[in-house]
């Protein structure tokens, strides 16, 4: 299935939490807190200025970025779960060695 956020949403996947601390202590899976770094899987056109024109969005599909921690709407879309939220809950883009080191 295909989807297409509407206006200003963006559609992102949640990236997954490190499973250890950084002194090797294995985090379980109820204690962990949902991760506040995503990346983005399709977004929306844009929304409409006052004059009527679409301003796209500075984000685009394949960007990591970072939101809120009570932001978007969770969606389950063939079997995967998603993150629906409009462009201004996202705070950044990871950009340089940082997004590149967290793919790996």
């Amino acid at each position: 299935m295909k989807f297409r956020p509407l206006h200003d949403r963006v559609v992102l996947r949640r990236l997954t939490a490190e499973e250890k601390t950084a002194g090797g202590i294995i985090i379980p899976d109820t204690a962990k807190e949902k991760p506040m770094e995503g990346e983005i899987v399709a977004v929306g056109p844009g929304a409409r200025n006052e004059q009527g024109q679409i301003v796209p969005l500075e984000v685009k599909a394949g960007d990591r970025v970072l939101f809120g921690k009570w932001s978007g709407t969770e969606v389950k879309l063939d079997g995967e779960e998603l993150l629906i939220m409009k462009e201004s809950d996202i705070m950044g883009i990871i950009e340089g060695e940082a997004a590149k080191k967290k793919a790996a």
